[in-house]
């Protein structure tokens, strides 16, 4: 151990909890003196008006002050403060036992960056958990980040939880709110941090007020998030459903009307169909520049098929293949004008104006709207290259 280094903080955030709050310091110091472990206890307070960090003190814990209100800013600070190679982090209500911290302890001195709590694998005694959260918003949540992440963690928001305090501190956790437990799983998953689990046990909470977790206001939050640090689910699919399917139709019905069973698409499918390709070509648009946005600030990694994308797709290809495709649509717009001339600029049967006229529009817009992309992304480029200058 380093001079000056302990092996483990056990890391508290702290907002009014001076009924519980004596029970959990007192665990986690029996815990580290059971077991021979160089270590503190550290309350992150966040604005206590109950004596809270007076009584912390006394008992022979470390406090950091924190005024930027929220669950998360509390953690950050107070990971940021921590002087443990370790941290376990938990709630100070009481819910969790600070007094069973060994399979943590002993999964992080295994190799291990985050170890998670699983409450489902160990046990939710009666009245810890509402029935709300136990068979809907955590197993929910927690799926669906498994399944964007593919983070090997069955307990997205488990309050109880140990980390490589150097390992966490390299994902720049930024969320001041009660998102914070989840943007921790989501990064150490995308950053490929060795994730762990350890069946624990929540106990209903010693607090005599309401929770401060607020279900539905911070389940969206949480949901929210796992949407936003995930471009592919929350753009490129979606995109490339609307894309694809759109183009598919004006495709087919550019031939003639079509029939499946007794059900006729003709022009008016037609319209729809272009409709959702350029709605489609928006959000595969967006989905390209959200990427490449969240990987300049740090909330997205990079990966090879980016870089690649970046290298090939330059602004002047860009604009290149946008001026193509507004040269096509206009060479189509002229031959249904030339239809339209064939009738001495009269009235038109509209099934074969509109089956020259909306393949036209859609290819024109399609090369406006791939000529501005390109634009748009040479300005990002613009920040990604202006970090690589030499300082003057």
């Amino acid at each position: 151990m380093q001079d000056g280094v302990l092996e483990l903080t056990v890391l508290m955030p702290c907002l009014n909890e001076r009924r519980t709050l004596a029970a959990c310091v007192g665990k986690a110091f029996a815990f580290l003196q059971a077991h021979g472990v160089q270590g503190e206890v550290l309350v992150a307070d966040n604005g206590s008006t109950d004596g809270s960090p007076e009584l912390a003190r006394s008992l022979g814990a470390r406090v950091v002050e924190v005024s930027q209100r929220g669950y998360g800013a509390a953690l950050i600070a107070g990971i940021a403060a921590a002087r443990g190679r370790y941290v376990i982090m938990g709630d100070a209500d009481d819910s969790y036992d600070f007094g069973a911290l060994g399979p943590f302890l002993g999964a992080l001195r295994g190799g291990a960056e985050l170890v998670m709590g699983n409450r489902f694998q160990g046990e939710i005694r009666h009245g810890a958990m509402p029935a709300l959260h136990r068979y809907l918003g955590n197993p929910v949540l927690s799926f669906i980040g498994r399944l964007l992440f593919r983070a090997p963690v069955g307990d997205f928001h488990c309050g109880l939880r140990g980390f490589d305090r150097q390992a966490i501190g390299r994902l720049g956790l930024r969320c001041e709110g009660m998102e914070f437990a989840s943007e921790m799983v989501i990064k150490a998953a995308m950053q490929g941090l060795c994730i762990a689990e350890v069946p624990t046990t929540l106990s209903p909470d010693g607090r005599d007020r309401p929770p401060h977790l607020r279900s539905w206001r911070d389940g969206w939050r949480h949901l929210r998030l796992l949407l936003l640090f995930s471009p592919r689910w929350l753009f490129l699919y979606p995109g490339l459903a609307l894309t694809g399917l759109g183009m598919l139709l004006v495709a087919l019905l550019v031939q003639g009307p079509i029939g499946i069973g007794s059900v006729g698409l003709d022009v008016h499918t037609m319209l729809y169909a272009a409709g959702a390709a350029l709605v489609g070509l928006q959000v595969l648009s967006l989905a390209l520049c959200a990427k490449v946005y969240g990987v300049q600030v740090g909330l997205l990694p990079d990966n090879a098929l980016l870089a690649a994308l970046r290298r090939r797709l330059s602004l002047e290809a860009g604009l290149v293949l946008g001026a193509l495709l507004v040269a096509l649509g206009l060479v189509l717009s002229v031959r249904s004008v030339m239809v339209w001339e064939q009738v001495r600029f009269g009235a038109l049967d509209p099934q074969l104006g509109m089956r020259l006229v909306i393949p036209a529009l859609l290819v024109l817009m399609s090369g406006v709207q791939v000529a501005f992309v390109s634009m748009l992304m040479g300005v990002l480029g613009l920040g990604q290259s202006a970090r690589h200058w030499p300082a003057r």
